[in-house]
């Protein structure tokens, strides 16, 4: 798995106010989308394109289009729906699917509880969402259901990643013969024995969404 970290002034900027405990839910939002479109520029950096000819009001030249099928982008239920906007912001061509992992708590793998996708992948570029990359099992999960349902190449685009979460999806997908990129804003120190990631942003779901419980 290629993991690219993104410097940037502008990302570490809108990564800075999405970590202030005192950012309000409003700001939040509009952080994550902001913060996801820049993400999103390195993320698409392999897009699939072809050639295209077109007539300017000059003259004709030839330029670039993305290829078709569309690139798939796939949010991770719920918190991964709050980097839609700003994935389609800089993709509206894309095409949507949704996929909602969970963890069983007895056998405490990650299970698929709902999901809006194509059957058939095949030939498919696929985008997945998902702000938070702390044990890396669910994201694991996703794109492992992803490649059975035939994509051939998956990048992940996470605002923060674990070195826990990493090194355990390295482990996860080292048999994958699909080409899968992770693409970050920061890696941080470490997870804490809840499972957050440190320093972090808190619980990315409940800033974006409310609490659910």
């Amino acid at each position: 798995m290629e993991v690219r970290v993104v410097s940037h002034p502008l990302v570490d900027h809108k990564l800075t106010l999405l970590r202030d405990r005192t950012t309000v839910q409003p700001t939040f939002r509009r952080l994550v989308e902001e913060l996801v479109t820049l993400l999103a520029y390195e993320a698409t950096r392999g897009v699939r394109v072809h050639q295209h000819q077109i007539e300017t009001p000059v003259a004709p030249t030839v330029g670039t289009k993305l290829d078709e099928p569309a690139p798939m982008v796939v949010p991770i239920l719920r918190a991964g729906l709050g980097m839609l906007d700003g994935m389609l912001r800089l993709v509206p061509t894309a095409e949507v699917g949704f996929l909602g992992m969970l963890r069983d708590e007895e056998t405490l793998e990650p299970k698929t509880y709902a999901e809006r996708l194509p059957e058939d992948l095949s030939g498919r570029q696929c985008y997945v969402l998902d702000p938070m990359l702390a044990t890396g099992g669910s994201l694991g999960a996703a794109v492992k259901y992803l490649v059975g349902r035939g994509a051939d190449d998956i990048t992940c685009i996470c605002l923060l990643a674990a070195p826990e979460g990493i090194a355990n999806m390295e482990k996860l997908l080292e048999d994958l013969e699909v080409p899968c990129t992770l693409v970050v804003s920061a890696v941080d120190e470490r997870l804490n024995e809840r499972g957050f990631i440190v320093p972090g942003l808190g619980d990315a779901g409940d800033r974006l969404y409310g609490l659910t419980h």
